[in-house]
């Protein structure tokens, strides 16, 4: 007895290899400068990045609490430096893409991720965290260049220091991830 996995269709018939290989590298090259960005605290170079009807969601999180509404360019930009001031250092890596072209111009893709941060905490103690997660994205290209229109955020687990002692903190899932059918939410 053999099952099969639902094939997703990566992209639109209409659409050549040239094209396709051509659109998935620009895609690629825009994550890569969002998390270089990020990491920089180039916020006017990462709200580049995105359409100006980009919505962003957050699953459940404990640093954010319950899934906040979904943000704004202009919010997610503020809040995003909020919860990342100079004083912390990051790392954010992407990878491991499944792409699935809707048209030549429009895609969505599943990343995971990993984050990595180093601060000092209210005592000057050293302070770090490890996060493991995926993003679930929506891209549009617009006048010839790719932007984001869409991003959630799903954390899947993650390590982090505890205040005052050798300890570390785990934090597990909030949310179950998803096998073949993770598209259907998005």
């Amino acid at each position: 007895m053999s099952s099969k996995a639902p094939q997703m269709k990566a992209r639109p018939e209409d659409m050549s290899d040239i094209e396709w290989l051509v659109a998935l590298e620009e895609i690629r090259q825009l994550k890569a400068r969002r998390d270089r960005y990020v990491d920089a605290h180039d916020w006017d170079g990462y709200a580049s990045l995105h359409a100006p009807d980009h919505v962003s969601h957050h699953a459940p999180d404990p640093k954010l609490g319950s899934a906040p509404e979904p943000w704004s360019v202009s919010e997610m930009i503020e809040n995003t430096r909020k919860h990342m001031p100079e004083s912390l250092v990051s790392a954010h890596h992407s990878y491991d893409p499944e792409f699935n072209f809707e048209t030549p111009t429009r895609a969505r893709a599943i990343w995971a991720m990993t984050a990595a941060t180093v601060s000092t905490d209210a005592n000057g103690e050293p302070s770090w965290s490890i996060g493991y997660g995926y993003y679930f994205e929506t891209y549009e290209k617009r006048d010839g260049s790719w932007l984001f229109t869409s991003r959630r955020w799903q954390r899947h687990f993650g390590l982090q220091s505890t205040q005052g002692s050798d300890a570390v903190a785990v934090t597990f899932p909030q949310v179950a991830l998803k096998g073949s059918d993770a598209f259907d939410d998005f």
